[in-house]
């Protein structure tokens, strides 16, 4: 009959399990006692501020007394870090009730442009930069417009020449032909956009050359002289007649350089301007009071540039002749002459052309002829 024995490892494992067992009771067993001891020290602290103060102790009590605090210490030492974090608490509640300013979060929103209406640029009109006249009678124009573009020079309403600017919008026009003595007028046409300028050049070529042509640059504020006569000849400026009315106004007519200005002084001084027509001619009237006879007058009529400085004068020195006592007195009409001129020379206010009209039977006031003899009603204008 075979005997059989248990492994030896049957037996290691079941003793190694019973350790493990033995090790929980046993750790079990310790934290129930350490749970046990805990609850016991905060009960007794409990019951130390639960209780009242104790009287003055005995002599024979201070051993005993001794041992109480002991445990009372020992007790609070368990609870420092509930009492810690309750003093943390008040400290904060106190920071922020008194010293936190609360801080407003400002959002910003961002601004919603407005819908704007893009407006259609427009080109820019054509200019002049220069109207040069040369000594062989040519002239030579210079201005800008969009680069790249054609434009036309317009000479009396005709046009001459098309020219096609530059990278920059610059452009040159210089005719082979010389013009001929006389006025002309030039302006400018965009001709890809058909846009005109909105400034002219009057160009006055002189018979006697160059040295006593004008180009002045004419726009809606004035105009500006682009060149001045570099030389005067007789005949340049001409006094034609000079009239004194017994209403104390005094009247000069003459001929010039067109479109100059011709200045009018009595004894040095000024009593006013007037400018020169496209035909040459002007006249310019002045209030001068009653001049008295026999005394000597000197009357000075200057032709100025552009920049007003004095190119030509005339001074006649005359005595004052005694007056006739006629009311009326007589204007010879020039080319470029009107009513409404006349009017404002003789009686101080163009206004009044109609009583130059009808003292000289004219039906249309638009319509009167060079050559022609008007009587001017001087006392019309009282």
């Amino acid at each position: 009959m075979a005997i059989f024995k248990k492994p030896s490892v049957i037996g290691k494992t079941k003793r190694s399990t019973d350790e493990l067992i033995d090790n929980a009771i046993a750790q079990q067993t310790d934290w129930m006692e350490r749970r046990r001891r805990f609850a016991r020290r905060f009960l007794k602290t409990l019951n130390i501020f639960a209780r009242p103060n104790p009287k003055k102790e005995e002599p024979e009590n201070l051993q005993q007394s001794e041992e109480n605090n002991t445990r009372r210490r020992s007790g609070l030492a368990a609870y420092w870090f509930p009492i810690l974090c309750a003093i943390f608490v008040i400290l904060i509640a106190v920071w922020v009730a008194f010293f936190h300013k609360s801080s407003q979060t400002v959002v910003t929103v961002p601004a919603v442009a407005e819908p704007t209406i893009q407006a259609v640029v427009e080109s820019p009109v054509p200019t002049f930069d220069i109207v040069r006249i040369e000594p062989a009678g040519k002239v030579v124009v210079a201005g800008r417009w969009l680069p790249n573009k054609s434009i036309s020079i317009v000479v009396n309403g005709d046009i001459v020449a098309t020219e096609r600017t530059d990278k920059n919008g610059d452009f040159v026009y210089s005719p082979k032909r010389a013009f001929d003595a006389g006025n002309y007028t030039f302006s400018l046409i965009g001709a890809e956009e058909d846009i005109k300028s909105e400034e002219n050049v009057f160009v006055y070529i002189s018979e006697r050359g160059y040295e006593n042509s004008v180009s002045l640059l004419m726009t809606k504020d004035g105009s500006t002289l682009l060149q001045a006569p570099t030389m005067l000849a007789d005949g340049d400026l001409f006094v034609s007649k000079i009239d004194y009315l017994d209403t104390g106004r005094i009247v000069v007519t003459g001929d010039s350089l067109p479109r100059l200005r011709v200045s009018l002084s009595l004894n040095d001084e000024y009593l006013g301007f007037a400018r020169v027509s496209d035909h040459k001619h002007f006249g310019l009237g002045a209030d001068v009071g009653a001049l008295k006879s026999g005394e000597e007058y000197k009357l000075t009529v200057r032709l100025h540039d552009g920049d007003g400085r004095t190119i030509a004068e005339i001074n006649h020195e005359f005595v004052m002749p005694k007056m006739t006592g006629d009311d009326d007195t007589y204007y010879t009409v020039r080319k470029g002459d009107c009513l409404w001129i006349i009017a404002r020379n003789f009686l101080r206010k163009g206004i009044l052309f109609s009583i130059i009209a009808e003292r000289n039977d004219i039906g249309n006031p638009d319509l009167i002829f060079p050559e022609q003899l008007l009587q001017i009603p001087t006392n019309a204008s009282k």
